[in-house]
This record gives structure tokens, sequence and C-alpha cells, in this order.
């Protein structure tokens, strides 16, 4: 059945889709759970009673609206359809969902339905798949937090490595060097900078971030992931400033940016770095 690119590519959207909707429930939850676990350690640390709390999993409670605590039924959890037939109002108590849901479902869903056509049906394309997920909700995670969980980024390293055990995107030697090299590069801007400002421009999280993109793509693809990066970070920037009028020193999280590089990367790393070093 999937020998058919178009049936994979349509099977595997599909699919991404309903990944998409738990990936919304990954961004919102995840950092929450950080925050109670921290709580938890900082009262053992000074011995202090820790708080209780509302348990709270990825899978626990069920979805609920933050306003009315209506919980959300089957119905009302498909993804982009029940969003559209309510209208992008709470069935309970009408106040509005967010746009981000859907979003995030469908930007899901095409990237996994891309994924699957680009790269046919086998391993390149189950590895490239979970790579896209990660970078979906770490994306949504930075932009509301401006963390990059390790329970995300740490696993996806050694993910990388083990793709390409028998060299899925690039050879074993240079997963490893793209690992090193992709944290160790973030590591010598982020102290270069700390030391020649006394502040702190990017998080450690970026640096784990690069590392698992190199241990995914090799460490050729570091250079232009960090250009492109860059550049998308730098035009998004100042538009934010000029038309959103955020203030010049509101932080902007870097995460997504270097996230939506690897992803060009994944896709076209090759032609680009071609075209990149055919300038020079």
């Amino acid at each position: 059945m999937f020998a058919d690119p178009a049936v994979f590519a349509a099977t595997a959207g599909l699919f991404g889709l309903i990944v998409g909707s738990f990936l919304n429930v990954v961004i919102h939850r995840l950092p929450k759970m950080m925050e109670m676990d921290w709580q938890c350690q900082c009262a053992e640390l000074r011995g202090e009673e820790v708080p209780v709390t509302e348990p709270l999993t990825l899978s626990t409670p069920r979805s609920r609206c933050p306003h009315c605590g209506h919980r959300i039924t089957a119905l009302e959890n498909i993804p982009i359809i029940s969003w559209l037939i309510l209208r992008g109002k709470c069935s309970g108590c009408s106040e509005p969902i967010s746009i981000r849901y859907p979003i995030v479902e469908a930007v899901t869903g095409l990237l996994t339905a891309f994924a699957a056509w680009h790269f046919g049906f086998g391993w390149a394309a189950a590895g490239a798949i979970l790579f896209i997920w990660a970078m979906v909700a770490l994306t949504g995670i930075d932009f509301d937090t401006q963390l990059l969980p390790d329970s995300i980024t740490l696993p996806l390293i050694w993910l990388g490595l083990l793709f390409n055990l028998t060299g899925t995107y690039t050879s074993l030697s240079s997963a490893v060097i793209g690992a090193v090299a992709g944290y160790l590069s973030l590591w010598s801007v982020y102290w270069g900078f700390k030391l020649a400002t006394g502040k702190e421009g990017m998080g450690f999280g970026d640096f784990k971030l690069l590392a698992a993109i190199g241990a995914w793509l090799g460490w050729q693809m570091l250079p232009l992931t960090i250009l492109l990066s860059s550049f998308v970070g730098a035009v998004v920037g100042v538009a934010l400033i000029v038309l959103a009028k955020r203030g010049r020193n509101v932080p902007i999280p870097f995460g997504p940016y270097l996230a939506a590089a690897g992803l060009l990367a994944l896709f076209w790393g090759k032609p680009l770095n071609q075209t990149y070093l055919g300038l020079f």
C-alpha cells in the first residue's frame, strides 16, 4: 500500500494531524510540568513542605477549557475540523480558542506529508518525521517560555546519532562531529558575548538544539543552519520591532529560527550548500 508515494504521503499527513493535536498538549503542558518539578526540588532543598498540586502529565487530566473548565470531548478534539465547527470558540463558555491550535496541527500534518513524499517509504522518512515533530514542539515551547527542554533536545541528539549509524542522512563520524561542533559553536558565541557585554545572549538549550541538528545532518550543514537561522531571526526581529512595536530590550527566542533552518537543511541542505559555496 505504501509503495505509492501519494498514498504514503496522504496517510502520513493524516497521522501528522493527529500528532499535531498531541504536540499542542506538549507545548502547553511540558513547561508547566517542568515548573512544578522545579518548585518541588526547591522546596526539598530548603527543607520546606512540598506543595500539593493537581497531578499534571501529558495524558492527565483530560484537556479542558482554561476559562470555564469544560472538558474537551472526542468530537471537539478532531484536528482542525473541530476548531472550524466550533468557530474558534469553547462550546461551554464561548471564549475564543487560540488559532495557534489548528495552525500547529496543520503545519505538523503538512510537514509530515511532505517528508513522506520527499524521502519515500523507509527509515529516512521515519527519522525525518520524528525530527519534524520535535522541531514543532520546541518551536512552540520556545516562543511561549524561551525554554528548550532537555527532555526533547537530549534524546533528539542520541536519535540523530542512532539514525546515522547506517548513514541515513550522513556518516556517523560526520554526525558525531556535528553534535560536538554544534554545541561548542554556540557555546563559544555565548561566552564571547557574555565576556564582552556582561549579558547572556542565548540559553543553553540553543546549544543543545544545534548539537541535535548536527547529529542528524552532519557538521557540513552547521554553517548553513547558523546562516539561515541568523538571517530569518534578524528579519523577524526587525519586523517585530517595526510593525509590532516590540521593545528592543525584549528577548527574542532563537530556537524557532534554528528549528526552521534545520528543517530547510533536512530537505534541501545539499543543494543550498552547493549554491552557498558556489558564491565563493
